[in-house]
């Protein structure tokens, strides 16, 4: 298809790598597209790899052209099927669909024969150098490296060592194969970069075959050339590693080669996405595994509530392009709002309850309330919600002695029970310890429905539950993970550890009105004037279990 006619038949934000694209099939380049996304299994997905879905699979859908899932299986030692199932979940929920699964050890068998292959043209070799005396002789940024001792083996004796440590005749670490470029190149990646190394460990794929393994930066460009790739999008950290993919591509591939792209990577405040950092907060038990809604993992983010179209129209937002910036969480938590704020049916639940007893009302009355479930959403229903004469309602809706501007309960006022009455204070009660334990009131009859017939007006609406009928249910109240903007970059700490926020998460036990007891894990609502919350997977029949996704507001910086 045309570059014109993709243009008219689908109009999508542009960046510069669309720029790229146009101008490479424009030119003749490419008469197609092809991206893939290319995560290692050593770990779950972050909101880091969001950004780079959402684009790889963005380019597919633009170009109408292809993307694949490959997963970066070369380090045996760090990788689990866990985390490719992972991986493969993240992905499709996220709302996008791969073209093919492929691994990096589906190529092991080329990746050894071009590394044969670089061996026989004299552009490989065998190095016994120790790890040690290799950055002795890599040289610095201001000063060019010294040539291996081992560099002018001869080819004959390269080859009959290299395939000795794939028999392995060697230990571990004894031996190394290592491309021959330029110890000079002011690119440090450039001087004789590792591209085999023995590594005796099961792999999760290959089982035993094979006790060398290739290094990212040689497996990555000829993988990526292999699969037919187009353009190989990546991060920007990859840039100084483009001559190297681009010498491997030239050395090895013939006719139609991939071009790699670099874009700027999302640096998130008051979150960490290194997998070493993320793994050690789940080895320590300061978060319930990869999946705890504190993580910045897509699961995490699922399991805290949030929806897949909020995280794609942040990666949308935040946009491409080269420069570092770090985005504020509070974008990622003001799209979240805004996709509940559509689409989460609403509810009431009380997190922090006090009895509020109607005295004037019949003892034996229940009444039956009809309740929209989104305002805005007919088509979502509707709920009857259970009405008498002792309720539950929020302790910050009750004041003995009001501030200024407090509109809620105190003695004399008069507000509205949402979807119900409009009630007067008279009176509070106090438990042993002062504390107020119940609030006294009456109603007027003729408000029913949340309007009086005379016209007068309260400037306060409260939510409520019917104690009669209402469930029980744990709340997580979540917050962010730590209380500084870069917790793996503060001074004067001995880790990032030492930024933990400590209200990351408080937990506690609601009032729930009936219509939520037969909430399922996933379920989200907007729980009213309190926030978006979300069913958790550990609710149970006999235990809800609600997540606080969001609050309606922000109030983070507040606190702080």
């Amino acid at each position: 298809m045309a570059i014109d006619e993709i243009k008219k038949e689908e109009e999508i934000a542009s960046n510069f790598i669309h720029d790229f694209i146009d101008e490479d099939l424009e030119n003749g380049v490419y008469s197609r597209v092809q991206t893939r996304f290319p995560p290692e299994p050593n770990g779950y997905l972050h909101i880091g790899h969001a950004k780079a879905i959402c684009i790889n699979f963005g380019v597919k859908n633009k170009y109408h052209g292809i993307c694949n899932l490959r997963l970066d299986d070369t380090n045996p030692t760090k990788e689990d099927t866990e985390y490719v199932e992972a991986i493969e979940e993240d992905i499709k929920w996220l709302g996008f669909d791969y073209d093919n699964v492929y691994y990096a050890s589906d190529y092991f068998d080329f990746l050894f024969e071009c590394a044969i292959k670089l061996i026989e043209k004299g552009k490989a070799y065998v190095c016994e150098l120790t790890p040690e005396q290799m950055r002795e002789y890599r040289g610095t940024l201001t000063e060019p490296g010294k040539n291996s001792p081992y560099r002018d083996r001869p080819i004959e004796e390269n080859l009959d060592l290299f395939r000795r440590m794939a028999n392995g005749e060697f230990e571990a670490g004894s031996k190394v194969l290592r491309a021959k470029i330029d110890m000079a190149s002011p690119n440090l990646n450039m001087r004789d970069p590792i591209i085999y190394r023995i590594m005796y460990a099961h792999h999760h794929r290959t089982g035993d075959k094979w006790c060398v393994y290739p290094m990212y930066d040689f497996a990555h460009p000829l993988s990526d050339a292999c699969e037919k790739v187009t353009h190989s999008l990546c991060s920007l950290e990859f840039e100084n590693h483009r001559p190297l993919y681009n010498w491997f591509v030239d050395e090895l591939i013939e006719g139609e080669k991939p071009r790699q792209i670099e874009f700027a990577r999302m640096n998130l405040n008051y979150t960490l996405t290194s997998k070493r950092k993320c793994l050690k907060l789940v080895q320590d038990g300061i978060v319930d595994g990869w999946n705890d809604p504190r993580m910045a993992t897509i699961s995490g983010m699922r399991r805290r509530g949030y929806p897949a179209e909020a995280i794609r129209d942040f990666c949308e937002k935040i946009g491409v392009s080269k420069a570092y910036s770090v985005i504020d969480f509070a974008l990622l938590e003001s799209c979240v709002r805004d996709s509940l704020n559509q689409n989460a049916p609403r509810a009431m639940a009380v997190i922090d309850p006090i009895k509020l007893i109607i005295d004037n009302y019949p003892e034996d009355k229940i009444e039956e309330i009809e309740a929209e479930y989104h305002p805005d959403h007919p088509e979502f229903g509707k709920r009857t919600i259970p009405f008498g004469k002792e309720l539950y309602i929020e302790r910050d809706d009750f004041m003995i002695e009001p501030i200024k501007k407090y509109r809620r309960l105190f003695v004399g006022n008069e507000v509205r029970l949402y979807k119900a009455y409009f009630v007067t204070c008279t009176g509070y009660d106090l438990d042993e310890n002062g504390e107020v334990c119940a609030v006294h009131c009456t109603y007027d009859p003729e408000t029913f429905g949340g309007d009086a017939p005379d016209g007068r007006k309260v400037r306060g609406t409260i939510h409520w539950v019917y104690s009669g009928d209402c469930g029980e249910a744990e709340i997580r109240l979540y917050d962010r993970l730590f209380d500084v903007p870069n917790p793996s970059d503060e001074e004067g700490v001995s880790s990032f550890e030492d930024n933990l926020n400590p209200d990351s998460l408080v937990k506690t036990t609601a009032y729930i009105e009936k219509s939520l007891k037969s909430a399922k894990p996933g379920d989200r609502f907007q729980f009213m004037r309190t926030g978006y919350f979300c069913a958790d997977t550990d609710s149970t029949a006999e235990h809800l279990v609600f997540n606080r996704t969001v609050a309606l507001r922000d109030s983070f910086n507040k606190k702080k």
